[in-house]
């Protein structure tokens, strides 16, 4: 897992003009961003991420269709985008992407690792045909399909499966989703 340069966010979240290595970020709880991009199918499917087993954080969980940190320089939006081909191999438009919000959320996922980001939600509403999706192996171990009434319903009772984002966080977008329909 490669290490890259981000930019590092006030408490507001706005540029300190400081840039720095993600690692250095997480080891010291400094504020910076990321893009979020959960992707639905027409026929009421989530595309679901396993994370790499030599992830940082969370490895072998599933997870957000696509998600990463914004490089230094980085929009939300071209994070996003950048990160879809990335991780699976998708080449979408800014058109494609609804953006929904930012949240501001700290996370502890393990000793000395403090995620204090700025996450920025999209929904993608597309016909994925997993068997032409290509995985970055270094990031993503599988992906899948899940019917969005399922996963709601695996979110409870396999919560150990997930990451976790926390009820609020996916009771949120589990709503965004449904309103596509």
């Amino acid at each position: 897992m490669a290490d890259e340069f981000i930019d590092i966010l006030n408490e507001e979240g706005e540029p300190t003009g400081e840039i720095l290595l993600k690692s250095k970020a997480h080891a010291n709880g400094l504020w910076h961003a990321s893009a979020q991009v959960w992707i639905i199918t027409p026929d009421r499917k989530v595309l679901l991420q396993q994370r790499a087993a030599n992830k940082d954080s969370y490895p072998n969980l599933w997870d957000i269709s696509v998600a990463g940190h914004l490089s230094a320089g980085d929009t939300p939006l071209i994070a996003a985008l950048r990160e879809i081909e990335e991780e699976i191999g998708l080449q979408l438009n800014k058109e494609d992407l609804q953006y929904l919000k930012t949240i501001k959320r700290q996370k502890v996922p393990k000793d000395g690792f403090f995620d204090n980001e700025f996450n920025h939600l999209f929904l993608v509403k597309n016909p994925i045909e997993i068997g032409r999706l290509k995985l970055q192996e270094s990031e993503v171990a599988a992906v899948k399909l899940m019917d969005i009434k399922f996963f709601e319903k695996s979110l409870t009772e396999n919560q150990a499966e997930f990451v976790p984002h926390g009820e609020e966080y996916y009771r949120f977008i589990l709503t965004q989703m449904k309103q596509q329909f």
